[in-house]
């Protein structure tokens, strides 16, 4: 009898919010609030599976198809990707999956959750090759993103499944890079406000797409991945009013990306010029890709006037959550001051390692 515990912790995107599917790069890092999945071979034909947090029960036959998907059915949409590449369940298992990562907060819960159940299939029934955390979060895209043909890219399955604080090249040249520099004073503040994840992801990467395409009506070789700021005027000239904060905010983004890259190089990152960038990167998505709400906005002023480095909303957007970096022993006060402004709850976060799969053998 076979005992399996899968392990993912959230995420928060650091810079990078809305690129990713656009092929831009994105610097996120896991945080040490996880999904842990344990499951006991039960000798059954099914997978009985116990969410207490949410206080309910799913059971599924190890023989059923997912042949018409509802929305969002993860657990589904897992076995029929999995299946693709040889990974069918024999036997049932008892399982009960609880977290520390609060939900609709935008660090990720749902593709956590999705790597936990993706990690422990794969440990119970093979093949144990793809048991890396590349293809844990590429199998975790697919059945997060493809196969409901959703907006969202690679950034969330990836950073969870590597961990730590990643650079995640999301384009054709995929390819990821950990980034070693030390990150303090990091605080995570929940607005309370459930944040909209699929209909503004749609409504700001169509306007980014199609501002790009029309770009490129007039300047064919026109990569949104080669762009740089200093040609920004030229590219606004071709697009209407509507489109411009789009293709402004992707290029903006991107050069703030590859700036904190750099700082993520030093030998001493320097947060103030961390947090700096982190509040470039909020002006861009606050006022020009449009996705806060007023929450998070007294949230973030709030950080800010108690001393707070940066501050940025984190995710898709339209509530969620926010992050903060905090100069040392500035961390109560801040903290304080979020709560005071009408925040759900505010903590510090550290820096986690990426998601993993164990099994113990049980006596009969």
């Amino acid at each position: 009898m076979r005992e399996i515990i899968s392990i993912a912790p959230g995420r928060t995107c650091l810079f990078g919010d809305h690129q990713d599917y656009l092929g831009l790069p994105i610097i996120a890092c896991a945080i040490n609030r996880h999904i842990t999945l344990k499951a006991r071979e039960n000798n059954s034909n099914n997978f009985i599976i116990n969410l207490p947090d949410i206080n309910q029960t799913r059971i599924i036959p190890i023989s059923e198809k997912a042949l018409n998907l509802e929305k969002e059915d993860f657990f589904m949409s897992a076995l029929k990707v999995l299946q693709r590449y040889h990974c069918i369940p024999n036997t049932g298992y008892e399982i009960e999956i609880t977290s520390s990562i609060p939900i609709n907060a935008g660090v990720s819960s749902s593709s956590a959750l999705v790597v936990t159940w993706v990690q422990f299939l794969l440990k119970a029934f093979g093949p144990n090759e793809l048991l890396t955390p590349e293809s844990v979060g590429q199998l975790t895209f697919e059945s997060e993103v493809l196969e409901f043909h959703n907006p969202g890219g690679k950034m969330d399955q990836f950073s969870i499944g590597i961990g730590n604080i990643i650079y995640l090249e999301t384009g054709n040249d995929f390819s990821y890079e950990v980034l070693q520099a030390p990150l303090s004073g990091l605080i995570l503040a929940e607005s309370g406000v459930p944040k909209e994840t699929i209909g503004l992801l749609k409504r700001v990467k169509e306007k980014a797409w199609k501002a790009i395409t029309e770009v490129q009506k007039r300047i064919p070789e026109f990569k949104i991945e080669e762009s740089k700021v200093e040609d920004l005027e030229m590219y606004l000239s071709f697009l209407t009013d509507d489109l411009k904060p789009y293709l402004e905010a992707a290029i903006g983004n991107f050069n703030i990306t590859k700036k904190a890259l750099l700082e993520f190089k030093k030998e001493v990152l320097d947060l103030h010029e961390i947090g700096d960038l982190m509040n470039r990167h909020h002006h861009y998505l606050k006022n020009l890709l449009k996705i806060t709400v007023p929450k998070i906005d007294t949230m973030i002023d709030a950080a800010l006037n108690a001393g707070a480095l940066g501050a940025k909303i984190v995710g898709s957007g339209g509530g969620g959550s926010i992050a903060v970096i905090s100069p040392k022993n500035k961390e109560a006060q801040i903290i304080k001051a979020i709560l005071n402004a009408g925040a759900k709850d505010a903590y510090c976060v550290a820096v986690a390692k990426g998601a993993n799969v164990s099994e113990i053998n049980l006596l009969k």
